[in-house]
């Protein structure tokens, strides 16, 4: 994988703009609610007036050269200020399409699918496809995937509910519905924090690495980069001088292995690796932390 282009690297450093904003603004708020008021004030006009001028300007530009609007729609940054405006091009449904539309070979590669089946009343109704070929732990991966991408592309959305497909009473794979029973509607998008330096791992390399507060392992399978918390579920132990043969990681004190391919399903009833979700935005890998999941 090619390093991050500086205008990549510069779209990241846009996108987490609100966030220094509401920072900004908590630091003036601490002199008083007046304060807090005015720097509100403050940049709603700001808003208001670039958001006026970012209307006009797009009314020429589609007017003169009408495929200009798909390129606005492509640009991450130009789109992110055009749905602050209430200007981009697309509606919510064909933008919640295109956005799952690149999430799903993500989820491929943990044996599962989605389908969207509509966008009623700000709500997103997707349903779960395929089966699993990971265990119950990798459910967070994919449900912040989906969040992410979903709530990305329509931060307008009211909810996201999840409809899960019925299950093939045939099949011993563990079924899509119980890694992600539902898309949590509240709260946010993940916090994904960049790390360009996993895009350096060759082929076959395993490496340990800190996020936030969390010990962690990559490696790079194929040309995929996976990444898991640095523990050893047969014996608790830490996987640091962990080596892979082929998709197959061993842990370096009992031996255990661990398919990472495949969200890190023991091999030989070996228990099951934590993943941590991974996920390239605006062309950097991304790693979002959360608390690790039961595991039956």
């Amino acid at each position: 994988m090619a390093p991050p282009t500086p205008r990549r690297l510069d779209d990241a450093r846009w996108r987490a703009a609100g966030g220094r904003m509401e920072t900004l603004i908590d630091g003036i708020g601490a002199s008083g609610a007046a304060a807090r008021e005015r720097a509100e004030n403050l940049v709603r006009e700001v808003t208001d007036l670039y958001g006026a001028a970012l209307e006009r300007m797009t009314d020429l530009a589609v007017a003169a050269k009408p495929e200009l609007a798909q390129a606005f729609a492509d640009d991450d940054l130009v789109a992110s200020l055009l749905l602050v405006h209430g200007l981009h091009p697309h509606g919510v449904e064909r933008r919640v399409a295109d956005a799952l539309a690149g999430v799903r070979p993500y989820l491929g590669s943990h044996g599962g699918d989605v389908s969207l089946l509509g966008v009623t009343d700000g709500v997103v109704r997707l349903q779960l496809l395929g089966s699993c070929k990971s265990c119950p732990s990798s459910s967070v991966t994919l449900e912040l995937a989906v969040q992410d991408a979903v709530r990305a592309a329509a931060p307008d959305i009211e909810a996201i509910e999840v409809v899960a497909a019925e299950p093939d009473p045939e099949s011993t794979t563990i079924p899509a519905s119980s890694l992600m029973s539902r898309v949590r509607a509240a709260g946010g998008p993940a916090r994904w924090i960049p790390v360009p330096q996993l895009a350096e791992l060759a082929d076959g390399e395993v490496g340990g690495f800190r996020v936030e507060d969390t010990s962690a392992l990559a490696c790079r399978v194929g040309g995929a980069v996976f990444a898991y918390r640095d523990r050893c579920p047969a014996c608790a132990g830490s996987l640091a001088g962990a080596r892979l043969a082929g998709p197959v990681l061993h842990c370096p004190r009992c031996a255990a292995g661990f398919d990472v391919v495949h969200a890190g399903c023991g091999v030989g009833g070996d228990g099951h690796l934590q993943p941590i979700p991974l996920l390239e935005r605006d062309g950097v890998l991304c790693l979002a932390v959360s608390a690790p999941a039961e595991v039956a």
